[in-house]
């Protein structure tokens, strides 16, 4: 059974950075694709980041990239999101998401692949 746990959340000041870590457990992930999504209150869940764990390509939204970095460390089996220049529009609980890596690229944008999910780390970003 995949087990994910997030941590690295917190509260930051505007322009400051955090480091989320996302641990996975319970099989051999070299076949999957992690994802990071995130949901504000009273918004939906959007999708923020997502790397192949075989080959480490990269994706992310539009409203993240060059802000965030997406990383996997095979010898941990732990996923990061690297988080710089935080703004308050960012603030959100943070998931981390696992699924077999069986889909067209188009489709790690959205939560279709993703069957397994983590129960979430809280990131606030003051003003």
């Amino acid at each position: 059974q995949v087990q994910l746990v997030e941590s690295g959340g917190g509260l930051v000041q505007a322009g400051g950075s955090l480091r989320l870590s996302c641990a996975a457990s319970g099989r051999t992930f070299s076949s999957y694709v992690m994802g990071w999504f995130r949901q504000a209150p009273g918004k939906e869940r959007e999708f923020v980041a997502a790397i192949r764990w075989s080959g480490g390509s990269t994706y992310y939204s539009g409203s993240v990239k060059g802000r965030f970095t997406i990383s996997r460390d095979n010898a941990k089996n732990t996923v990061y999101l690297q988080m710089n220049s935080l703004k308050p529009d960012d603030s959100a609980i943070y998931y981390c998401a696992a699924g077999q890596d069986t889909y067209r690229i188009s489709s790690y944008y959205t939560a279709t692949p993703y069957g397994n999910w983590g129960q979430g780390t809280q990131v606030t970003v003051s003003s």
